[in-house]
């Protein structure tokens, strides 16, 4: 099979860019390039809105029926691409190859698997009186996702755009885009009409700036950071599109009086630390009750410290390096700031982690004593980086948890699921996890306040692909 990364998938086709202009993908563990991608121009764009656009006058007439054929084709050839996936994700992230099988490509299955379902007995149409209620595609979208957890946020976007009759413009992350590219040969595979699946690769100011702007997108999917989010919205804003946008977060992990704190902590320090912590509702600001202080910082040190770091090929590792120079340079410096403004290092701190000399990875690091003013309190770090806070009762530390200017998630742990339940609802956030429990991909995932705009996953995420219409006097009154 020939290659793709430099071409774009438009209009069911493997093309060339318009204006050849080629990037080096780098593996974050040897800190070489492995690959070249094309990075596309307004003109790539332009040639993918143009084909989106035309197969929405057809895609958007088909049936519940057709819908759900094709969904589960997509579902049989990403299965069939499954390790290729994995592969790349663990090649272009430098996800450890238990966490990139396990987790970041099971999550497209995931989606896939639950889209299916919602689709089934999804309501688009109900009459209300004399009146017509229906749900209809919103159009053309144009969708742009991070490197994180790259398949995750591609496939919740697309397959309730998909379902919803929508077709599509994805321009992924440039520094993670080889499982963006084996997902475009997924949709080719499943026999997925012209048009109605694009993929241009590029920056964000030569294509997703052009995609934000372009009069015939309708709406623009976007998961990535509050900062990127607020340019997109502005660019798109002339046009009046819908903007739906999944962004930062600085999530709140609260711990009460009546928790196993040696337990709620381990299980509070590997969560942070999952994808080497570069999710954007980990759980970066735990707090403990002040009595149970010097019990709660020797349990972070003993899980953070039992953390294996290393080459992502390896089974036995749970943290790979982080994915960039740029964001192991961020997160060095929010290291270091927590040093200068006064916390105590309980462990972890600047540099690589012993016998590491090559590679972008980060020691996992956890800071005791933290006040709310400080910057390792305040700033999403996206790295390996816990900040615990003590606090005295309850009412304080909901005010503390909420005094932030994202909303995306929340953890609450208590032995007294009551306790629980009347703190989850004074969380300003968009999820709550009580207990550390099971996933969940119908719930609603996104935030408030400048964790941003909407919901992703399951009939949520179906429905912010959707138009309504009221059809007054459809039935004899």
């Amino acid at each position: 099979m020939m290659s793709h990364e430099r071409q774009f998938y438009i209009n069911g086709e493997w093309v060339d860019p318009v204006t050849p202009r080629t990037m080096d993908v780098i593996n974050p563990a040897t800190e070489e390039a492995f690959t070249q991608i094309s990075l596309g121009s307004k003109a790539d764009v332009d040639l993918a809105v143009a084909a989106a656009r035309k197969a929405f006058e057809t895609f958007s007439q088909t049936t519940r029926a057709e819908r759900l054929d094709l969904l589960k084709r997509i579902l049989a050839a990403f299965q069939a691409r499954y390790e290729d996936i994995a592969n790349a994700i663990t090649l272009e992230l430098g996800a450890p190859v238990t966490l990139a099988h396990k987790s970041q490509a099971a999550i497209g299955v995931g989606h896939l698997t639950q889209m299916i379902s919602v689709l089934e007995t999804f309501e688009f149409e109900h009459m209300q009186g004399t009146t017509l209620i229906a749900k209809e595609p919103i159009g053309v979208v144009g969708m742009i996702t991070p490197w994180n957890w790259p398949i995750n946020q591609i496939t919740c976007k697309v397959c309730p755009a998909i379902a919803a009759g929508c077709t599509m413009v994805l321009k992924p992350s440039e520094i993670a885009p080889l499982d963006a590219i084996i997902f475009a040969e997924v949709m080719h595979a499943a026999g997925v009409p012209p048009g109605v699946f694009n993929l241009v690769n590029g920056d964000g100011p030569g294509v997703g700036t052009a995609m934000s702007e372009h009069p015939d997108i309708d709406m623009i999917s976007f998961t990535g950071s509050t900062r990127a989010g607020i340019l997109i919205a502005k660019a798109g804003a002339d046009t009046i599109k819908r903007m739906h946008q999944e962004l930062g977060g600085k999530s709140a992990n609260i711990l009460l009086d009546d928790v196993d704190i040696e337990a709620a902590v381990t299980t509070g320090v590997v969560d942070c630390f999952q994808n080497t912590g570069q999710s954007c509702n980990a759980p970066t600001r735990m707090f403990v009750p002040a009595q149970f202080r010097d019990v709660a910082v020797g349990a972070a040190r003993r899980a953070a410290e039992s953390i294996k770091v290393g080459a992502p090929s390896d089974p036995e590792v749970y943290m790979g390096p982080v994915i960039s120079q740029l964001q192991y340079d961020k997160i060095q410096a929010m290291i270091q700031a927590g040093i200068d403004e006064g916390a105590t290092l309980v462990t972890g701190g600047t540099g690589r982690p012993d016998g590491l000399n090559r590679g972008y990875y980060v020691r996992p690091t956890v800071f005791a004593d933290v006040t709310p003013d400080m910057r390792i309190a305040r700033e999403e770090i996206f790295g390996p980086v816990l900040s615990i806070l003590t606090y005295e009762t309850p009412a304080q530390v909901i005010a503390l948890a909420n005094d932030t200017v994202y909303g995306l998630a929340a953890y609450v742990q208590s032995g007294n699921r009551e306790r629980a339940q009347e703190i989850s609802r004074k969380m300003r956030s968009g999820n709550v996890y009580i207990n550390y429990p099971k996933g969940d991909l119908n719930a609603p995932f996104g935030g408030y306040k400048q964790s941003g705009n909407g919901r992703e996953w399951g009939q949520w995420g179906l429905e912010e692909f959707l138009e309504i219409k009221g059809v007054v006097g459809y039935a004899a009154g």
